[in-house]
């Protein structure tokens, strides 16, 4: 016990999420990579890759929650390098899925849109807590151009990371206070953007869509997928049929009806072997199915209490940057983590957005464990949550300190009270005399 307390500072309930979530993971991610385990000579290949990334995310946790949240700002040095890949990928990035996201540097796959959504959420924070030297039309200025430019970069390939991104960081500049007048036009912008943006997709004629990015076209798939009527999902004796434009949504809907209240139990799930991307991005039907409505509502709730908890520990800061910064990095969890479960339960169309530390990925996982390092780091110095006991050691070793120095004062003490004055004996004798 005295070790795990030693090991693990900050704020203990961050810390049981962030076990939970990871335990989910392994269970979860090795039941639903039986199609890629079952390709592999070695079955476990896939959760073993999984279960190293986990484990180098832990150690990155262990890291970080030890740095003073002081130090974070250095990350803003990984927004201009962001950008840079961001520019690179659309013309050396891996084509993988129909879209270039990532990017391989010395046979080390990643995407550069994660390391772009952090360094966005320490930049915004950073600026936020900067009022003394920065006007506020200058802080609202500078996170547009830093912000806005990095989103349009990342928009082309990936939609869904752009619109969540921007969403975070307005959410952000509201929590800040920034002019409220500002933002309005911004968002006013943004939703007429919106409008047009899905009226492009929905009006545009084929001929027109074949000469855009082939990413266009796949919007306009999803969108029509989604919005359009599912009578024409029924054949002639009103019996449901699965085709290819409703694959994915019909298996996660019987991934769901499968599950029940308890669920099917880890490994016993069929929809695993049908579902494309079962591991990522719809894990969360897999879940449901092998842990039942018990068990989706558990993960749920952990990402709902880790929101309420991020709330809690920036309200016990004293500075606005740490301030700032964990309310951003539980804000991204938390909304990529909806995100994913309005997909798998068919809220919302198909986005590609991974379950934050639960779905298979590299540097979806690494990230995720970056902002699980910098919460409890700011838990524990901007916050002062968790660090009960070394206060307590310390105020022990204060009391001894002071009660060794009472201890040795007291013998000197005791004789000058004991002993007697010359001068006063001498007086004392003569009056003694004078009576008698």
């Amino acid at each position: 016990m005295d070790l795990a307390s030693k090991l693990f500072k900050g704020d203990r309930v961050i810390w049981i999420i962030f076990m939970f979530l990871c335990l989910i993971s392994v269970v979860e991610v090795f039941s639903a990579t039986s199609t890629i385990a079952y390709k592999n000579a070695n079955h476990w290949a896939p959760i073993v890759r999984h279960a190293t990334f986990l484990l180098g995310g832990f150690v990155l946790v262990l890291l970080l929650h030890n740095i003073p949240c002081r130090f974070f700002p250095v990350f803003i040095l990984l927004l201009p390098v962001s950008v840079l890949m961001l520019l690179a990928t659309p013309f050396v990035g891996v084509n993988a899925n129909d879209a270039h996201r990532w990017l391989e540097i010395f046979g080390i796959q990643f995407q550069p849109s994660e390391f772009a959504k952090l360094a966005s959420i320490v930049f915004i924070a950073f600026l936020l807590s900067k009022r003394g030297k920065f006007t506020e039309n200058q802080i609202f200025k500078y996170i547009l151009i830093g912000v806005g430019t990095t989103c349009v970069l990342i928009l082309p390939e990936n939609f869904s990371t752009a619109f969540m991104l921007f969403g975070v960081c307005f959410l952000m500049m509201f929590i800040g206070q920034l002019p409220i007048k500002k933002l309005a036009r911004l968002a006013g912008v943004l939703v007429l953007a919106m409008i047009l943006f899905l009226a492009l997709l929905k009006f545009m004629p084929a001929g027109v869509t074949q000469y855009l990015p082939d990413r266009f076209s796949t919007w306009q798939a999803r969108l029509e997928r989604f919005s359009e009527s599912h009578e024409d999902d029924l054949d002639e004796n009103g019996v449901y049929k699965i085709t290819d434009d409703n694959y994915q949504v019909s298996h996660a809907k019987i991934a769901i009806a499968r599950g029940g209240i308890f669920g099917r139990l880890p490994g016993h799930g069929q929809q695993r072997d049908f579902l494309p991307q079962a591991y990522s991005d719809f894990i969360y039907a897999i879940i449901i199915e092998e842990l039942g409505i018990v068990g989706g509502i558990f993960v749920l709730l952990l990402y709902i209490m880790l929101l309420v908890r991020v709330g809690m520990i920036a309200r016990r800061c004293e500075k606005p940057f740490p301030k700032f910064l964990v309310l951003g990095c539980g804000l991204l969890v938390v909304v990529q983590a909806l995100a994913n479960m309005a997909v798998a339960v068919n809220l919302i169309p198909v986005t590609g957005q991974p379950m934050p530390l639960v779905s298979r990925g590299g540097t979806s996982t690494v990230i995720s464990c970056i902002y699980f390092g910098i919460i409890l780091s700011v838990s524990r110095f901007g916050a002062g949550m968790g660090n009960e006991e070394e206060e307590e050691e310390q105020s022990t070793e204060d009391e001894a300190v002071s009660s060794g120095e009472a201890t040795a004062a007291s013998p000197v003490e005791m004789d000058s009270r004991t002993e007697t004055n010359p001068l006063e004996a001498v007086v004392s004798l003569e009056k003694e005399e004078t009576t008698t």
